[in-house]
């Protein structure tokens, strides 16, 4: 019952704290720690998705060593690929499990179970977060539904502080523009050379 009042207590928390954020890196950051704090498991990553080479890119991760997290690139089509298309996946044994894609990289780690959720917005996938743990753990339903809440809020909120950093810039941009347009003599469209608002479709695009 403890540990149910504790998820419940996070995740009002880091939604709460999340609708103030704007910055992308720092909601990614916010949910990773929360999620390891809150289950009290060795480690937490965050990854967004690159349509372009088909990985898994860290944004951000809490717990783990460099040496681990730049173990090699994390192909969405072989590691734990399942979680992409199908939902969220336990890996009870590292060790064990055909979809890991770097076993031994994991054991050396001190990792012996895995927990991998995707991240879907608007019916696309842009990410995943992984939970892991250093003692073998069954993931209890409880589990894996507080971490598929903070993944899909933190979702949202990174697809939406980028957008509005990405409109951010455009306006500044343009605002730059006319400034420079009064000491010109000649004439020129205010919108000529300004980039368009980022859409959701483009920053998955270019994740």
């Amino acid at each position: 019952m403890e540990k149910k009042v504790i998820n419940y207590e996070t995740m009002l928390k880091v939604a709460k704290a999340i609708s103030h954020s704007k910055d992308p890196e720092e909601v990614a950051l916010m949910t990773v720690e929360s999620i390891k704090t809150a289950l009290n498991v060795k480690g937490c990553s965050l990854f967004l998705f690159n349509r372009k080479t088909n990985e898994l890119e860290l944004a951000t991760s809490f717990g783990l060593s460099d040496e681990y997290l730049n173990k090699g690139p994390v192909s969405a089509l072989r590691s734990i690929a399942q979680s992409l298309e199908e939902g969220p996946v336990a890996i009870y044994d590292v060790m064990d499990d055909p979809r890991i894609q770097y076993p031994k990289e994991a054991q050396k780690e001190g990792i012996s179970s895995i927990l991998s959720v995707p991240i879907v917005v608007g019916g696309i996938l842009i990410g995943a977060v992984r939970v892991y743990t250093a003692e073998p753990w069954e993931f209890t339903l409880d589990d894996v539904n507080f971490v598929q809440a903070l993944a899909q809020i933190a979702g949202g909120a990174i697809n939406m502080a980028r957008y509005v950093k990405g409109l951010k810039s455009s306006i500044e941009v343009l605002k730059t523009m006319k400034e420079v347009q009064t000491q010109r003599t000649t004439r020129r469209t205010p919108y000529e050379g300004v980039p368009r608002s980022v859409s959701t479709s483009d920053l998955v695009d270019q994740e």
